[in-house]
């Protein structure tokens, strides 16, 4: 029988009721009418509702102990965790042309709170991304005069290429697909170019571009102005089986445009981005961040004329493109180059956002200088912080020592395991921290130290917040809110934000409900990867990963595709959830990546992971289906359709078991017709056809799978790692007595088209 949490006493506020009514003949006999209203039963009623709260109270034992037992584990509830973005600031006035620089935990006005999380200098300039798009091969070949016309003007001897100056992301806009600026590009490189800001007059545009090229060379101060470069990769799915672990950096230069010798063409100063993760949160364009880059001297920052007439050298070579938009060359004072480092190989970096200004933003409140009590001089004491989901690593917790003032104390995970040494542990000015719930717990003078009587115990800084409310859609953040800036005081000037991608990773904080549940998990696997449950477990559990399916491939070597390898386990996961266009979920790199290392700290010192995605084998679906009379031909076919994907999805309910198509296991046309005559509706299942995608010549098509020997029916067959993606599905009702399904997946035809004659479109000549 099942172990059930027992109820001390299951009787309601009715049950008692009744037991104390049922009770008055025998107590009082002379009471021979209690009906409602009476007072005597209303006397009843209310020590009934006091029975019933008590009952209820008593009941809240067994859930207790179990809270109880959760403790003992050492499980705490996982805090929130906070979207993150990385936006684009840019002063709201072009009047100001003085730099500034924020400190970190500038506020952001959005519907819930967000901070930066560095430092950041604002420049008063923008920046427009451009590459050099060479022409098509067809128009190529239409302006080949114009083209040999140029080459001569411009005295080249070798072959001219030309190319289209082409805006990025304008407007500010990102591009999801990404844009391979090195490969789509004449000369492998992408162009910032630096923009000062729109003077009221054109007579002072002069003026404003000295104030800016000043604050973009550091001006009078002496010290190197740094512009913060925003870079979000467009980070491909990984290939098949690809092995996850560190990236290697993209091998670039950064360049900034200055005067060459003969004072028309350009020369390039290469500028390096700070070392250190502080200065370089992209990790080398490997993932979305924001280098700073240490600006050459104002004198040296130049921009070549756009005028062709002033300048016949506008955008030949090797200079920057041509902009010949009047409004934007008016406002162009420099150029930043990047491009592949000679010699490094390469030769591809898909972007899907550039921008000046940028800043990592993220969903937390910053809170600073709050006593939090005051010590009693016992043990264990335990004290709540202003808010719950903290984040640690921000956290700084200071006491009152007598005769010191306030002193840093540390955060440890257990003080039970603080030191082997009795004297160390004793005196050890430490504390647990409850990231969830926002409580610290201290010492009890053998495992920790106890503050002192009459101390107070005080936040001086932390960082709290998260949840998937900050997970807000491009554009939701506009304007700084509050900031602190850096250098001379001064009034804080109004500053936009500009937003080009999606805030994201924002989780909620784990419910009771969820850590409960995890408790049997937890005493199976002990936060350790030993059988296949506990791969799955682990891998379930990822924080911050939403995870919908996880298979294990035990002694199989992905990249050989090879099993019975000693030693090796591979870990396939699914998201719970397609995050593309693609019709099947597929894991991203940043999924795959979490998820590894999640695993990576639990598993066996001597097994070697790997954690995988499925490979997908397209499918296609020809069925031919008889419709019952009275039901409606297309609601029908729908709900076949629809029965089709649901028995092929690779997630749960999926399947036949509702866990998801198995691995492996071959898609037979028997199990699909059963899946059919299932529908409400079809009568008759009067023929069915199975494809696979096939290369040939002209592309991928669509081929019909052969039938078998034996019994004439089709199978997609699967290998071990595979999985089936349905793409089509071409459905049609047919009469009764009818047999055969479409032997091709192509549209039916149109029976409005002129079959004598082709249609043809006109495109209106433009004077």
């Amino acid at each position: 029988m099942p172990i059930l949490p027992p109820r001390l006493d299951d009787r309601s506020f009715d049950d008692l009721l009744e037991d104390l009514l049922a009770r008055i003949p025998a107590h009082t006999p002379e009471w021979t009418n209690p009906r409602l209203g009476d007072p005597g039963r209303s006397l009843l009623e209310l020590f009934a509702w006091l029975g019933d709260a008590l009952l209820y109270r008593a009941n809240l034992i067994p859930e207790r102990q179990r809270l109880v037992f959760l403790k003992l584990l050492g499980q705490r509830l996982r805090p929130a965790q906070p979207a993150t973005a990385i936006v684009s600031l840019a002063f709201a006035q072009p009047s100001e042309l003085a730099a500034v620089t924020l400190a970190p935990g500038a506020r952001i006005k959005a519907p819930v709170p967000f901070e930066t999380r560095a430092e950041t200098t604002l420049l008063p300039v923008s920046a427009e991304a451009w590459y050099k798009r060479p022409l098509a091969e067809a128009d190529s070949a239409r302006l080949a005069e114009v083209i040999s016309g140029l080459q001569r003007v411009h005295r080249i001897d070798g072959a001219a290429r030309a190319y289209l100056a082409t805006p990025l992301f304008e407007g500010g806009q990102a591009a999801t697909d990404g844009v391979d600026v090195f490969a789509a590009s004449v000369d492998r490189a992408l162009w910032l170019a630096l923009l000062a800001p729109a003077a009221a007059r054109p007579a002072v545009q002069a003026a404003t571009h000295a104030a800016a090229r000043s604050a973009l060379g550091g001006g009078d101060s002496g010290a190197t102005a740094l512009l913060s470069v925003g870079v979000v990769p467009a980070l491909a799915p990984p290939a098949l089986f690809e092995d996850i672990g560190p990236r290697a950096r993209v091998p670039v230069l950064w360049e900034v445009v200055t005067r060459a010798a003969n004072g028309i063409d350009a020369d390039y100063l290469t500028v390096e981005p700070l070392p250190g993760e502080a200065y370089d949160t992209s990790a080398g364009l490997t993932r979305p961040g924001v280098l700073r880059l240490p600006m050459p001297d104002e004198a040296l920052i130049w921009a070549p004329s756009n005028d062709v007439g002033a300048n016949p050298r506008a955008g030949v070579g090797d200079n920057p493109p041509r902009v010949d938009d009047p409004e934007r060359a008016a406002r162009l004072i420099g150029w930043l180059r990047l491009r592949p480092r000679p010699g490094s190989g390469a030769d591809s970096l898909k972007l899907s956002w550039v921008g000046v200004n940028a800043v990592e933003v993220d969903q937390r409140s910053t809170l600073a200088g709050r006593v939090l009590g005051v010590s009693a001089g016992t043990a264990d004491q335990v004290f709540a912080l202003p808010a719950g989901s903290v984040e640690a690593a921000t956290l700084r917790i200071e006491v009152e020592e007598p005769g010191r003032g306030y002193q840093r104390w540390h955060e440890v995970a257990d003080l039970a395991a603080i030191a082997a040494d009795a004297v160390v542990a004793r005196e050890a000015p430490a504390f647990e921290l409850d990231a969830e719930a926002g409580t610290l717990r201290f010492g009890d003078g053998v495992r920790g130290r106890v503050p002192e009587r009459q101390m107070r115990i005080r936040l001086a800084s932390g960082r709290f917040g998260g949840g998937r409310a900050g997970n807000l859609p491009p554009g939701s953040l506009t304007e700084v809110a509050a900031a602190v800036l850096v250098g001379p005081p001064r009034a804080l000037p109004a500053i936009k934000v500009l937003q080009p991608l999606a805030a994201a990773g924002g989780e909620d904080a784990e419910t009771l409900a969820r850590a409960e549940q995890r408790i049997p998990a937890l005493l199976r696997h002990r936060e350790r990867a030993v059988t296949a449950e506990d791969y799955r477990r682990l891998a379930q559990e990822t924080p911050a990963t939403e995870v919908g399916r996880v298979e294990l491939l035990a002694r199989f070597k992905p990249r050989e595709r090879r099993f019975d390898v000693p030693g090796v386990v591979s870990v396939m996961v699914l998201p719970a959830r397609a995050p593309g266009p693609a019709p099947n979920p597929r894991p991203d790199r940043p999924f795959i990546e979490r998820v590894h290392a999640h695993l990576a700290a639990r598993t066996p010192l001597a097994t070697e992971l790997y954690v995988i995605g499925c490979e997908y084998v397209a499918l296609g679906l020809a069925v031919a289906v008889v419709i019952r009379d009275g039901f409606g031909r297309d609601a029908v076919l729908f709900e076949v359709r629809a029965a089709l994907r649901r028995l092929l999805w690779p997630l749960p309910p999926g399947g036949a078991d509702g866990g998801g198509w198995p691995l492996g296991r071959a898609v037979r046309e028997r199990e699909l017709e059963v899946e059919i005559s299932r529908v409400a509706g079809v009568a008759e299942v009067a023929g069915l056809n199975l494809f696979e995608r096939a290369r040939l010549a002209g592309g991928d098509d669509w081929r019909l799978l052969p039938r078998s020997a034996a019994d004439a029916s089709q199978q997609l067959a699967l290998a071990p790692w595979q999985l089936p993606e349905l793409l089509s599905v071409l459905a049609i009702d047919v009469a009764a007595g009818s047999s055969g399904a479409p032997d091709s997946l192509a549209a039916l035809p149109n029976p409005f088209a002129d079959e004598t004659a082709v249609a043809v479109p006109v495109v209106p000549e433009v004077c």
